[in-house]
C-alpha cells in the first residue's frame, strides 16, 4: 500500500492518544459510541471480523457470506492485511497472544447468527 504518510495530521496523533488513555472495555465502547455513528461502528467491526477470517484462511466468498461484506470488500481488506501499514498484523497478533494465555476453545472469528 502506499506509504504517504500525510493522512497522520496531528489531529489524527491526538486522536491514538485519546484511544490509548482509555482504560478496558466499557470506555472504549462509550469512546466509539460518542465519536462514531453505529454505521460507522459496523462497518470497522465487520472489517476486523474479515481480517480474523482471513487470518483464519476461510474462502473470500465464504467470508462474504458469514459477514455480509462484498467480495471486492474481502479482497481490499486482504490487500491491506498482507501489505499495509501492519496494523492488522500487529492487532491479530496481541490479540492471539492474548487469548492463548486466557482463553481455550472459542471461536477463532465472529460469526453472523444463521437466518
Amino acid at each position: 500500500m502506499a506509504s504517504d504518510d500525510s493522512w497522520q495530521t496531528q489531529e489524527m496523533r491526538d486522536l491514538f492518544e485519546a484511544i490509548l488513555g482509555l482504560d478496558g472495555m466499557n470506555e472504549a465502547a462509550a469512546f466509539f459510541r460518542d465519536l462514531c455513528t453505529l454505521g460507522e461502528l459496523r462497518d470497522m467491526a465487520q472489517r476486523w471480523a474479515v481480517v480474523r477470517m482471513l487470518d483464519a484462511g476461510l474462502h473470500y466468498a465464504e467470508i462474504s457470506q458469514r459477514t455480509g461484506a462484498s467480495t471486492a470488500t474481502v479482497t481490499r481488506i486482504a490487500s491491506w492485511l498482507h501489505h499495509g501499514q501492519g496494523g492488522y498484523r500487529a492487532a491479530l497478533d496481541r490479540l492471539a497472544a492474548t487469548s492463548a494465555a486466557t482463553t481455550a476453545g472459542s471461536r477463532p472469528y465472529p460469526t453472523r447468527p444463521e437466518r
